[in-house]
């Protein structure tokens, strides 16, 4: 699965450590998740995009455009 976390952490200027550390999701998951080895929940998903600001489908590569739709 094709997913924009890496590049919206990296954007931030966050390692993996450092968003653990925010968000308390554990490094290797987060790691999973960026590679594609595993899909995040819904909870962990709308975690990350409040925490980017971006919508859930941008994360999941189901857009290009990050806005969210309200």
């Amino acid at each position: 699965m094709k997913n924009n976390l890496k590049l919206l952490r990296k954007q931030r200027k966050l390692t993996q450590v450092g968003l653990q550390m925010k968000l308390g999701i554990d490094q290797a998951l987060l790691s999973k998740f960026e590679n594609g080895e595993r899909v995040p929940p819904t909870d962990t998903l709308l975690l990350l995009a409040d925490f980017y600001d971006v919508s859930i489908d941008y994360i999941l590569c189901r857009t290009d455009k990050p806005e969210i739709n309200k």
